[in-house]
């Protein structure tokens, strides 16, 4: 699986990657600032989706909460990432969390000037159209692996996403560059914080993983692909 430099991620699934310089020009445009904290709620699952958010810096998790308290993260935005809710025919609310992880930088494009600016430029809308196939692809091979491989086979998938996402090679191997709990790691596969705990402890036995000030390092990448027969899928689907 091809392992490259996420210091500056700038890969196929981010929107600059969809849009033309000119369109992408017309939508940094009408972007209005915003800085958030770690820890800020950027809205909340239920609230009126009229803007997306673009990340020019930082992360931002987007988290689903069930009714008894548990928590599943769909997605972890990047720089280069848009997120939000857009393409409903009527008013519609966000379906998640938008938290953010690490300080950010971020760009907020209310709907109604994304709507105008698309009735005036047709080319962007097929352009955002073929974005939005891209992410759906993304969502599915998410889930399929979880719903396939099980909590193990899920989070063996969910460190080979890690490596493409955040992941910098050195002479041990794969150093994922954003630090990230137990528990974070468990709601990304809709599991525990013990039973990642467990299986932690079972990939770091085998030699595949190891520690180093917080972070995950990734020691044998191969030991994860063989759980989860990875199909060596392109770098804008197989993303965290």
């Amino acid at each position: 699986m091809e392992i490259a430099n996420r210091t500056t991620p700038e890969t196929a699934h981010h929107i600059p990657q969809f849009l033309s310089g000119e369109n992408m020009e017309r939508l940094t445009q009408i972007m209005y600032p915003k800085q958030a904290a770690e820890g800020d709620y950027l809205f909340w699952e239920g609230d009126t989706a009229d803007r997306l958010y673009y990340v020019h810096k930082g992360t931002v998790k987007l988290s689903k909460s069930t009714e008894d308290g548990k928590a599943f993260i769909l997605q972890v935005a990047q720089p280069g990432d848009l997120f939000g809710e857009f393409g409903s025919c009527g008013p519609q609310s966000y379906g998640y969390d938008g938290i953010v992880m690490e300080d950010a930088s971020l760009g907020v494009i209310l709907i109604k000037d994304l709507e105008v600016l698309i009735w005036r430029n047709g080319d962007m809308a097929l352009q955002l159209f073929k974005w939005m196939g891209q992410m759906q692809q993304f969502m599915q091979s998410k889930f399929r692996d979880l719903l396939l491989f099980g909590k193990n086979g899920a989070l063996a998938s969910t460190l080979i996403r890690l490596t493409n996402s955040y992941g910098e090679k050195d002479e041990r191997g794969i150093r994922i560059t954003i630090k990230l709990t137990h528990t974070d790691l468990a709601n990304m596969i809709g599991s525990t914080r013990e039973g990642v705990n467990r299986m932690l402890s079972e990939y770091k036995a085998a030699g595949a993983i190891e520690w180093e000030n917080g972070r995950l390092v990734i020691t044998n990448l191969p030991f994860f692909q063989a759980m989860v027969g990875c199909a060596d899928c392109p770098l804008s689907v197989c993303r965290i």
